[in-house]
């Protein structure tokens, strides 16, 4: 995957442009403008250096280059590259945090998938009866 060109990009925000609502896709969007609302996607969001996005997010991949404000939950990962600014929630299996970013706020990592109990913890297997 091409992170920082535009190759292999179905759709792009560009610079200057601003979006305000919900986004849904498939493939692999770019954003590089400013965006506000809720983006869902079973693929790849990538947030670009000159980019100010706030929004919940709930996408397979995400790569950050830019400004979010909001929670993150990448089923797959979350590459938050140099200079990203994170202030939110992450939620994802796999997180990469290159130096220089600034992240704050909270990161939850364990198989998202796997049900909880009302407490958070995963649930124990059940054990036959004896």
């Amino acid at each position: 995957m091409n992170t920082k060109g535009s190759g292999d990009i179905n759709a792009l925000l560009g610079r200057g442009s601003e979006f305000e609502g919900k986004l849904t896709f498939e493939g692999t969007v770019r954003i590089d403008g400013k965006f506000k609302g809720e983006i869902r996607s079973n693929d790849v969001l990538i947030i670009g250096e000159g980019a100010h996005v706030e929004a919940e997010i709930a996408v397979n991949t995400v790569v950050v280059y830019g400004v979010v404000r909001g929670n993150i939950k990448a089923n797959t990962a979350v590459q938050l590259q140099s200079p990203a600014r994170i202030y939110g929630s992450l939620e994802t299996k796999s997180l990469t945090i290159q130096q220089g970013v600034i992240f704050e706020g909270t990161c939850h990592m364990e198989n998202i998938d796997k049900p909880k109990t009302l407490t958070g913890q995963p649930k124990a297997p059940e054990r036959p009866a004896q």
